[in-house]
């Protein structure tokens, strides 16, 4: 098994200028993001902002158009499978759930991507796997089917095959966009307490009082630009909810709950 990989500059993900076009459209016009070691970002924006599109760009899997995108200081296009598979994984909005497959199958797959063409699977590679089903709270089902679990359930298992990857960055897109808000809770607590074991986390979230509660830094995009980044509670002022969202809204925590509220009969 190869050594992993040693981050040699600060950051683990910087992004200037990125632009991205898709059949002919532009979607992202000159964006920004840079993510910490060890810190959790939330990108958030209204529908349509392109910040999905904005982070399956840095992650590797949409081509930018233009703009630089560097993993501890090596151009994303340089990197390549395995490779770029050792410094993130990513988790999509939805997962594939095919009929007989179990958790512990699933997460299996996921290492994959760490196995050499036509490679066995090592001890090494076994223990990932177990370590990724206890870190993502799924070993107690692990032989149960994809297709008996819960939308929360199912979440875990998702965020699971991406941390059997054993990478340092974990990209998830929206990973709580179809779950109730007891699920809500919990995926959000395990994604924040992955930054208490030394990873570093990117997520996609459209929830803003939920990525107030858990970011350390929240990337606002709008109209496919980077239009403000920082700590949850100076980005996400009244101002620039009315600004980005067209809303007369705020935030609030007491006693370590957040809430958005909201003018929902307001004048327009």
């Amino acid at each position: 098994m190869e050594a992993a990989v040693q981050p040699a500059y600060p950051l683990p993900l910087e992004a200037y200028d990125v632009r991205v076009t898709i059949g002919g459209t532009p979607i992202v016009h000159g964006a920004t993001l840079q993510v910490r070691p060890g810190e959790l970002v939330a990108v958030v924006g209204p529908n349509g902002a392109g910040k999905s599109t904005l982070v399956r760009a840095v992650c590797g899997l949409q081509r930018p158009s233009g703009g630089v995108v560097a993993w501890w200081g090596r151009d994303v296009s340089s990197l390549r499978g395995r490779e770029l598979a050792r410094l993130r994984a990513f988790v999509p909005q939805r997962m594939p759930v095919p009929a007989g497959v179990t958790v512990r199958e699933a997460v299996t797959i996921g290492r994959s991507s760490q196995l050499r063409v036509l490679g066995r699977m090592t001890r090494a590679d076994r223990d990932a796997i177990e370590r990724a089903l206890a870190r993502a709270e799924v070993g107690r089902f692990a032989e149960r089917a994809l297709t008996t679990l819960s939308g929360g359930e199912l979440q875990r298992v998702q965020i699971a095959i991406g941390l059997a990857q054993e990478a340092p960055v974990l990209i998830a897109d929206e990973p709580t966009s179809q779950l109730d808000l007891g699920a809500t809770v919990e995926v959000a607590g395990l994604l924040r307490s992955l930054t208490g074991q030394g990873l570093t986390v990117l997520l996609v979230v459209h929830d803003l009082a939920l990525a107030a509660a858990i970011a350390d830094t929240v990337v606002v995009v709008s109209a496919g630009r980077t239009v403000a980044a920082g700590p949850p509670r100076e980005v996400l002022t009244p101002e620039r909810l009315a600004e980005v969202w067209r809303t007369d809204a705020r935030l609030s925590e007491h006693d370590g709950r957040t809430a958005l509220h909201v003018a929902w009969l307001g004048e327009r």
